[in-house]
């Protein structure tokens, strides 16, 4: 039988005594307690030793039972007042009680029948009874309870209880309830065998080292045998938060596959990169403060370059050079100057369009939205949206549902994908994206489109453009194997520690 050296040394202790204490194994073998503690539960393995645990609770006397030790109890000091005068006065008995004592002082008196109490010229006076004068040299259970607790500091609840509840010892504050364990070490009879046969014990070590080998103390000592399979502690490394490393590596990937992350300068825009440069009408309902949040102050800010404005001035009333008629109304600059925090990324996309683009060019952008919604397991009013848009001569509408599902299925493993017709004023046609989350059946996660000509040629871009916009929490919901979006922004440590890097 294999015994590592710690286990050998405690064997041979514990055989010299046959049980004992862990503690007093502790001093027998000069080990620390935990390495003891290892030894004990390694012999136990292998059938040469029982561990058993205690586990009871005692009581700890406070500072106010060592006074009351030394002073007596508040009623028995009533009570030697009383018999050296006979009868006092509720105001007399402050000479020996404080202010807390005296309040349930008489109440007791009166309880245990040793003493009367009535009113005379307007005091309450106290006068002692036969029974009264029989107790004082009485010992009664709380007095004998007092005296142990006074006389080692530390008593088992259960021989305190004998006495007198522990209800009553808290209510008099002169004992502590605390739980406490104790364990006992015993060496079975296959133990005791081995010690008898004779261990030999030999210096152990954990690493071989050249001096080892050099000097040739390596045939003298022993080489400590690691239990990879042993419980140990739990640690828990530093990490990423788990959303913030998924969205990481969703960044990283878009990267390797060409795509160009877009710049985002701030998290507020006008309503003119939201709204106006993407061809969304300064009618349409989702424009309104119940689908959109708005500034207060600063309420207005400024349009980009002259000629810009006027081509989607122009595409908004008449359709400008598309072949559109546009929408049909009079267009306000002064609308398209509001500021709010961003309702989509596709804000972004337009910025990018009009600022200049490779064609053919990939880009994308991942960026926090804001949108009034109502919180639940599926909805935020806050949070993270991946968009995108490629460009090139020869792109078509199977191009983009293509590289939705490629998103879907390989990027965010979703294991089923759907597309459902969809509208959005500045793409035609539209489609919205949808995976299937086996506790939440099937979720939206994505709206993408070509955009619109009367759009990209007022943003100075005359080739096909297919976009897309994805709720990048939905998808983690996924690869995170969660069923509440709220989760990801959670301060839960269980899961913060326990949540795994996936990809």
């Amino acid at each position: 039988m294999e015994l590592s050296y710690h286990e050998k040394l405690t064997l041979i202790k514990l055989g010299e005594i046959g049980s004992c204490k862990v503690e007093e194994l502790v001093e027998r073998t000069k080990l620390d307690q935990v390495a003891v503690m290892r030894a004990i539960l390694g012999l136990q393995s292998k059938g040469l030793a029982k561990l058993h645990e205690k586990h009871f609770k005692v009581v700890k006397s406070t500072e106010l039972a060592k006074k009351y030790a030394q002073i007596g109890l508040p009623e028995r000091r009533a009570l030697k007042i009383l018999v050296e005068r006979g009868k006092i006065s509720l105001d007399d008995l402050k000479d020996v009680l404080s202010e807390d004592e005296l309040k349930p002082i008489v109440g007791l008196l009166r309880k245990e029948g040793w003493a009367s109490v009535r009113k005379e010229e307007g005091k309450l006076v106290l006068e002692i009874t036969e029974k009264g004068k029989q107790a004082l040299s009485q010992k009664r259970p709380i007095d004998k309870a007092l005296e142990l607790l006074a006389e080692r500091s530390e008593v088992e609840a259960s021989e305190i209880e004998k006495l007198v509840s522990l209800k009553e010892i808290k209510r008099r504050k002169i004992g502590d309830e605390e739980s406490k364990s104790e364990r006992e070490v015993e060496i079975t009879e296959k133990g005791l065998e081995l010690v008898k046969t004779g261990l030999e014990l030999k210096e152990e070590v954990s690493y071989l080292t050249p001096e080892l080998i050099t000097s040739g103390k390596w045939r003298n000592v022993e080489f400590k045998r690691f239990n990879i399979k042993a419980p140990v502690k739990v640690t828990y490394p530093g990490k990423k938060q788990p959303y913030r490393a998924f969205l990481d590596k969703i960044r990283r990937k878009l990267i390797e596959m060409g795509f160009i992350e877009m710049e985002a300068e701030s998290l507020i825009e006008t309503q003119f990169w939201n709204f106006d440069a993407l061809f969304q009408p300064q009618n349409h309902p989702a424009r309104d403060w119940t689908d959109t949040y708005q500034l207060k102050h600063p309420k207005m800010g400024y349009l980009p370059k002259e000629e810009l404005v006027e081509r989607v001035k122009a595409s908004h009333e008449h359709g400008w050079e598309t072949g559109s008629r546009g929408w049909g109304y009079k267009w306000d600059p002064r609308k398209a100057m509001l500021l709010m925090p961003r309702a989509h990324a596709t804000a972004l996309s337009a910025r990018q369009l009009a600022k200049g683009v490779q064609i053919p060019g990939k880009y994308f952008a991942i960026q926090r939205v804001f949108r009034p919604d109502v919180l639940d397991r599926t909805h935020l009013i806050e949070f993270n949206q991946v968009d995108g848009f490629v460009v090139g001569e020869d792109l078509t509408f199977k191009n983009l549902l293509g590289i939705l599902k490629r998103f879907a299925v390989e990027i965010a493993g979703a294991k089923k994908v759907k597309f459902l017709p969809d509208y959005y004023p500045f793409t035609e046609p539209s489609v919205q994206m949808s995976a299937y989350h086996e506790e939440l059946g099937w979720v939206e996660f994505g709206g993408a489109g070509i955009f619109r000509e009367e759009m990209t040629k007022a943003l100075g871009i005359d080739v096909p453009v297919i976009a897309w916009g994805i709720g990048i929490d939905r998808l983690a919901m996924f690869k995170l194997g969660i069923d509440d979006i709220r989760y990801l922004f959670s301060y839960d440590l269980r899961w913060l520690r326990e949540a795994k890097l996936v990809w």
